[in-house]
């Protein structure tokens, strides 16, 4: 090659030329790609994590929502099947049979046999890591976090905000004497309040979610439609001119049940329509927390194989996610999912690589796609003064062991209400059934 000092002046400056073009390319390139200022180009990258917005109803099970065989009547719910029609309905997700645990395993990731919460009146340790504080800590406080509503994990009205929770509003026991008197606690400072619960939760949703300038993770915690039963506000319900009468209530409760839920999905909308785009940015989840109570349970399912139970009528609850990322529309999902596993599900929404934590295990791929390695077994238990018993299942089979030690295992797919126990007379297989159920159980607990 001919070096550079022995060819032509005028090729040296048609190369300087040619240089001082490209430079000036470069930069006004550059320029054009470049945000006007810092917070622009951190306003980009917020806008590219999604909201979420977690919406727990208070004992709401598959036989009072759409879009689920079980029950003869459902209430009117256009906000949930709308939602059921842009995402996912889930048919297999575990929870407790009560909704402390539920709660507790949903914020720690953890079974109450590990976390310690495994009935209604147990506080939960402020030591426990909770979902707010890993969704901070893992996207570097890229997310502001709210609970709103029910807390029920402790009594102590400070406790939702030392456990990680930007801004807690809402009831931190178990429920409400009255609907429309009541007392709310607001970042610990306590309120008597008169507005109906489901509205005012809603109303702090609503007025939440305007002041905020980044993306943010809202746990909405309605505690509807949980006792007293009772009618609801006109406006926000279908269920037409209803006696307020405390024994007509009592006598036919079914009906203001469902005056409830339906105020729950009403309020729900108002919230959903008043996110900035909407759910072009923002992710839905909605469950219930356990089955329904047994005096508004419907058929199949029996009064005492609802809410506090560990049949499937106490613990099989509906769940639909959609929104922004929910790239499958108006499907159904059987993956064997457990409420733990929606911690670290909501952490990789809002970015995290983890997939795996204490008893969590991440579905976030089955948003996306059908053919994905779920979990084999799920599994939850249930505690009375101190007497445990669980069950666990797999895709097929189930097993019960009671606290006094008997067992039961039932056909799933094809005896889904548990109608016939397997070990009554049991074949070599079914055994066989039994002791691996059994051996899961046992490296769970362990």
């Amino acid at each position: 090659m001919t070096p550079i000092k022995h060819r032509s002046k005028n090729y040296k400056k048609r190369f300087v030329v040619q240089y001082r073009i490209f430079m000036l390319l470069i930069i006004f390139i550059s320029c054009e790609n470049q945000p006007a200022n810092s917070s622009e180009a951190s306003e980009k990258f917020e806008n590219t994590l999604p909201n979420i917005l977690l919406v727990i109803a208070d004992d709401m099970g598959k036989d009072a929502f759409p879009n689920y065989p079980e029950g003869q009547e459902k209430p009117q719910l256009p906000t949930l099947n709308n939602l059921m029609a842009g995402g996912i309905t889930f048919d297999n997700l575990w929870t407790y049979s009560v909704c402390s645990p539920t709660r507790a395993s949903i914020l720690t990731g953890k079974l109450g046999y590990h976390s310690g919460v495994m009935e209604v009146e147990q506080d939960i340790s402020l030591n426990e890591e909770s979902l707010h504080d890993f969704l901070k800590d893992k996207t570097n406080g890229d997310y502001d976090t709210a609970l709103i509503g029910k807390w029920h994990l402790s009594n102590t009205i400070t406790d939702p905000n030392s456990m990680g929770v930007d801004y807690f509003s809402g009831i931190i026991g178990g429920g409400v004497s009255s609907y429309t008197n009541w007392n709310r606690i607001t970042n610990g400072e306590r309120e008597r309040v008169a507005t109906y619960t489901t509205t005012e939760f809603s109303n702090q949703a609503v007025q939440w979610i305007s002041q905020r300038s980044k993306p943010w993770f809202l746990w909405l915690a309605y505690n509807a439609p949980h006792t007293p039963f009772h009618l609801a506000p006109t406006n926000l319900h279908n269920q037409g001119n209803l006696s307020e009468d405390e024994t007509m209530i009592e006598a036919n409760p079914l009906p203001y049940y469902f005056s409830a839920i339906e105020a729950l999905d009403t309020e729900l909308g108002r919230v959903i329509e008043s996110i900035p785009n909407g759910l072009e940015n923002t992710i839905v989840i909605f469950l219930g927390d356990n089955g329904t109570p047994s005096q508004v349970v419907q058929s199949p399912y029996r009064t005492r194989r609802a809410k506090g139970s560990i049949f499937q009528g106490g613990i099989n609850v509906p769940m639909v996610i959609s929104g922004v990322g929910v790239t499958r529309k108006g499907e159904r999902e059987d993956a064997l999912i457990q409420s733990t596993d929606l911690f670290t599900t909501i952490a990789q929404m809002a970015g995290s690589v983890i997939l795996e934590k204490y008893n969590s295990k991440s579905f976030h791929a089955l948003l996306r796609e059908t053919d994905v390695n779920t979990r084999a077994y799920a599994y939850t238990e249930k505690s009375t003064d101190g007497n445990i018993c669980y069950t666990v299942r797999d895709a097929q089979y189930k097993l019960i062991v009671d606290a006094d030690g008997t067992e039961s295992v039932y056909d799933l797919k094809n005896d889904p209400y548990e109608r016939s126990n397997l070990l009554t007379n049991p074949s070599p297989t079914i055994n066989e059934v039994r002791n691996s159920l059994f051996k899961e159980a046992l490296r769970i607990r362990e």
